[in-house]
């Protein structure tokens, strides 16, 4: 069985964020065509919220705006299919009850979406190949932002997210092309 796992779709992404992901409003779209997909074939939905810890960066932190799920996001409500898993680490299965209720599902692939393709996405995608669960990527679905080093340069977000998925395929992780 199929399950979604949506990662870190909270304002601190969109432009107004603090870690702003270029192109943000499509790919908030996709996921939502993707959850709505999920929902009418009663595919589960794990939610995951990105809280940081007191003493690391500004952003993400729990009460903030930028912490909070972006409009429109999160669990049905009254739903049994979908829930809600915080983390503070990259990965989504470090710290969570997500592995536990994936299987209480009997889940066996997960199509994995959401921010930072290179960062939480590949991490908690890593787990889940470790944990014996198939995993799909949806490179629609899926963003992140530029990264720039004084000695190794200058990568665009589109760059950075093609290389975590080309990373994440070579690895076994299968990419999404059509319908879940």
């Amino acid at each position: 069985m199929k399950a979604l796992i949506i990662i870190d779709v909270q304002n601190e992404f969109s432009a107004k964020g603090q870690r702003a992901v270029p192109g943000h409003d499509a790919y908030l779209k996709a996921i939502q065509a993707r959850v709505a997909e999920a929902r009418r074939k009663n595919i589960p939905i794990a939610w995951v919220q990105h809280f940081n810890l007191p003493d690391e960066s500004p952003a993400f932190v729990p009460g903030t705006w930028g912490s909070e799920l972006s409009e429109g996001m999160g669990p049905l409500a009254g739903s049994t299919r979908e829930a809600l898993f915080q983390k503070n680490v990259f990965g989504a299965f470090t710290g969570s009850g997500i592995g536990p209720w994936l299987r209480s599902a009997g889940v066996d692939t997960v199509v994995i979406m959401g921010f930072y393709s290179h960062g939480c996405v590949s991490t908690t995608s890593r787990e889940a190949l470790m944990a014996g669960l198939n995993v799909i990527l949806d490179p629609n679905a899926t963003g992140t932002c530029a990264i720039s080093h004084e000695l190794l340069g200058e990568m665009s977000a589109e760059d950075i997210k093609r290389a975590a998925l080309l990373q994440l395929y070579n690895m076994g992780a299968g990419i999404l092309d059509g319908e879940l």
